[in-house]
């Protein structure tokens, strides 16, 4: 009888089992009396749903700022039979509070499989608001063929209530298969059919 939850429904019910002169035996006996009972059963589906509820809004609605970040990169092939690689990496603040500090790097392409063309594989900023949304791109050339699989970036953040300095990570791109061999397009034969 010493169970938490058994303590829970004694507590919450103490009126029933004071009114009806219910005497417990044991916590099974007391589960299948309240259970029995369709008013009891209605109650306790609210106290549940409202007790989830709580929960969620009280994780959702923290001192802390949600991150998340989404990591994209596509391909153009130049006419001098170059690939360029223009990725581009949103961050999004879910969260109810600002982010401060708020730093992108995203390190996952080696200096020896390609050069900055424009921006920078890494961006700061000041402060990111709650509900508020931060954009960075650059673009790369590739310098060798072959299947590249990218990292997720890391996004760097501040809470004030925190001193530790917070992380989050992009989602993922697709692997891109860089310089392979296409097959020209027929864009006509698209529009015959």
């Amino acid at each position: 009888m010493n169970e938490p939850w058994c303590r829970l429904f004694k507590f919450i019910f103490s009126f029933l089992i004071k009114e009806k002169n219910i005497k417990v035996t044991s916590s099974g006996r007391l589960m299948a009396m309240l259970i029995g009972n369709p008013l009891i059963k209605a109650f306790f589906i609210i106290f549940l749903v409202s007790a989830a509820t709580a929960t969620a809004t009280a994780t959702a609605t923290g001192d802390a700022p949600f991150i998340v970040a989404h990591k994209k990169a596509s391909l153009n092939r130049l006419k001098s039979g170059a690939e360029r690689v223009s990725v581009s990496v949103d961050i999004y603040n879910q969260g109810f509070t600002a982010a401060y500090d708020v730093s992108l790097i995203d390190n996952s392409w080696p200096q020896d499989a390609f050069d900055i063309v424009s921006g920078n594989t890494s961006h700061s900023w000041q402060k990111l608001d709650a509900g508020g949304h931060l954009s960075h791109s650059f673009e790369l050339e590739a310098k060798r063929k072959g299947m590249f699989h990218g990292a997720p970036a890391v996004v760097y953040f501040r809470i004030p209530t925190k001193a530790v300095q917070q992380e989050a990570y992009s989602t993922p791109i697709l692997p891109l298969d860089i310089l392979e061999e296409r097959p020209p397009e027929k864009k006509f034969e698209w529009a015959k059919v």
